[in-house]
């Protein structure tokens, strides 16, 4: 009754619901791959066919070699050769196609979620951690992967084979039928014991994966600070915490899997015992022949063990439809619209000649913790100019660049591009995710990928040549290290750019967003590692570039505020425009 009642509480709170949910979303990708579904489907049901054909003839050969009935030993003896030869031939096809179909529903379906992951709400997304989300994509979408093509043919190949079995034995002697199904409420008991406990070690094993993933990808991420300040010992320990927790959890899991297993396998022995005896006494009598008993004992196990796989169908399903909810707890995040592609596209070639100005008025933006970052906030810049954002850390200098990269929406406010230095020209074009196609960005950091330095900077532009690139790179004030390196711009960059100075790594991405030739430049205290002459050269030399480009500059370095065309303060969450006075004050007090 308790075991009934929590049944009943879980379906009124929605879990069938929600259950219903999560396989409607998992046909979706099934659909996608119903030939490759029935491919497979046709591979069991003929392994299957073949299965049972080896126990028929091995019937008869048995009888004919016990005597009980008269045949063709030779013709036999080779049926029966001939089907293990076809049984085995068989189960090799099934697995490599099987394997091939996985590998490649597996990639296709990663990659679309993939896709579709990087198109999700930056802000929203950035709620979880990297280790979780690489989790998420990589085991739960390989269980689904893995679900869509197994178990709508398993569940049709498992009963296709029960029931041949099943009217095989009743063809031949009815009350075997009973034996083979001895097993039957225990199965059906335990698949409901086990329904629950399943559904919740999934979810542990999920989060316990993730933690891990994440404890691991921030360590190895960090070694540098982790040796700088001796922490060694600290994450080996954490580490072993970890591992403790994990080992716990996997014995948990492993108690109740080695209880599981015995149970069934006392069963199946009570079953093949019983078929034995009844067999042996049905022979005895002379009912049956012995080859008729042999095949019996052969199906009874097949029958079993088919019923023991149709039910682990149920705790097959519990996984799919946990890891599909927690897939969509990430795709389910408000999407990036891309739809204006065309339209920024088009809107870029009537006025690359002229370059773009870049206009925000009356901002209002708060975090979604409810945190106001601007109240009627405003910037302006126009082709050939340099604007310089300034204040202290903490007042919204990149929360600036990231709504106007549309990372961020702002919750009221004006944020459109005019051609050339138009900032009221009729013809305007508004910010969303389309529009980052028209800016190139340095943001905080070492944002360098691992590979040479040319495939860093075709990233960006990938039919670039390496005189574009070499100019770029003049550009930025990198070629005077980049020149000398052995490979020069085919010189390897390690991860996080790995193998430069703080200093030449920024360099080489000031050159990688000059490569690009955006309309609009943000740079986000992308110079804070440069000593102050090669900054004011590395901005000199965007000053005097042809290429009608409007450049944001976010610093905590006045140093250069004197080659800015506008300094704009942002503190009380608003942009105040600094006068020529102002700007002195701040640069004879830094």
């Amino acid at each position: 009754m308790n075991a009934l009642k929590h049944i009943w509480n879980r379906i009124r709170e929605g879990m069938l619901q929600e259950m219903w949910k999560e396989t409607k979303w998992i046909y979706q990708y099934a659909r996608r791959y119903w030939k490759a579904m029935v491919f497979y489907t046709l591979l069991g049901l003929t392994g299957t066919v073949v299965s049972l054909g080896s126990s028929l003839v091995s019937r008869n050969l048995i009888d004919i070699i016990t005597g009980h009935q008269t045949g063709e030993l030779l013709k036999t003896f080779c049926l029966v050769i001939g089907f293990s030869i076809g049984n085995t031939l068989m189960t090799q096809l099934s697995n490599y196609a099987s394997s091939w179909i996985s590998l490649k529903v597996d990639t296709e379906i990663k990659a679309d979620i993939f896709s579709k992951m990087l198109i999700t709400d930056w802000e929203s997304i950035t709620t979880y951690h990297t280790g979780d989300l690489l989790t998420r994509w990589s085991s739960d979408a390989s269980t689904i992967s893995n679900g869509i093509l197994s178990w709508i043919p398993n569940l049709i190949i498992y009963l296709f084979r029960f029931i041949s079995a099943f009217a095989i034995v009743i063809y031949y002697d009815a009350s075997f039928a009973a034996f083979a199904l001895l097993g039957l409420p225990v199965s059906i008991l335990m698949s409901r014991k086990l329904m629950k406990r399943m559904q919740n070690n999934n979810k542990r094993s999920a989060a316990m994966s993730a933690k891990m993933s994440g404890f691991n990808q921030e360590a190895f991420s960090n070694i540098q600070t982790i040796k700088a300040f001796d922490l060694i010992r600290l994450y080996t320990e954490r580490l072993r915490q970890l591992q403790s927790e994990y080992i716990t959890m996997k014995m948990d899991f492993q108690r109740m899997s080695m209880a599981t297993s015995i149970l069934m396998s006392l069963v199946g022995l009570l079953v093949s015992y019983s078929s034995y005896g009844w067999g042996i006494y049905r022979v005895w009598s002379g009912a049956i022949s012995y080859g008729t008993m042999t095949m019996f004992l052969s199906l009874s196990g097949s029958l079993t063990s088919t019923l023991n796989s149709l039910i682990s169908l149920v705790p097959t399903a519990i996984s799919l439809t946990t890891s599909a909810g927690r897939l969509m707890d990430i795709l389910n995040m408000p999407q990036e619209d891309y739809s204006h592609d065309d339209e920024v596209l088009a809107f870029q070639q009537n006025y690359q000649e002229e370059g773009l100005s870049l206009s925000l008025r009356g901002i209002n933006y708060s975090y979604q913790n409810g945190t106001r970052v601007f109240t009627d906030a405003g910037i302006e810049a126009h082709p050939h100019e340099i604007i310089a954002l300034v204040g202290p850390s903490g007042e919204g200098k990149t929360t600036m660049l990231r709504l106007i990269l549309s990372l961020l929406r702002p919750q009221d406010g004006e944020a459109i591009l005019t051609p050339g230095n138009h900032p009221n020209a009729t013809d305007s074009l508004a910010l969303t995710p389309s529009t980052r196609r028209l800016f190139s960005y340095v943001p905080q950091g070492n944002t360098m990928f691992s590979g040479t330095i040319a495939e860093n900077m075709r990233n960006v532009k990938p039919d670039a040549s390496d005189q574009e690139i070499i100019d770029a790179l003049k550009q930025a004030c990198a070629w005077e290290f980049v020149e000398k390196l052995p490979d020069g711009i085919h010189s390897e960059v390690k991860e996080r750019g790995g193998g430069f100075s703080e200093g030449q790594a920024q360099r080489l991405s000031i050159a990688r967003a000059l490569l690009r030739k955006a309309p609009i430049l943000l740079l986000d205290e992308a110079t804070s590692a440069l000593d102050v002459a090669t900054e004011r050269q590395v901005l000199k030399n965007i000053m005097t570039d042809d290429h009608p480009r409007s450049c944001i500059v976010t610093t905590h370095r006045p140093t250069v505020l004197s080659m800015c065309d506008r300094v704009y303060q942002i503190s009380d969450k608003k942009c105040h425009v600094l006068s020529a006075q102002e700007i002195q004050e701040l640069m004879e007090q830094f």
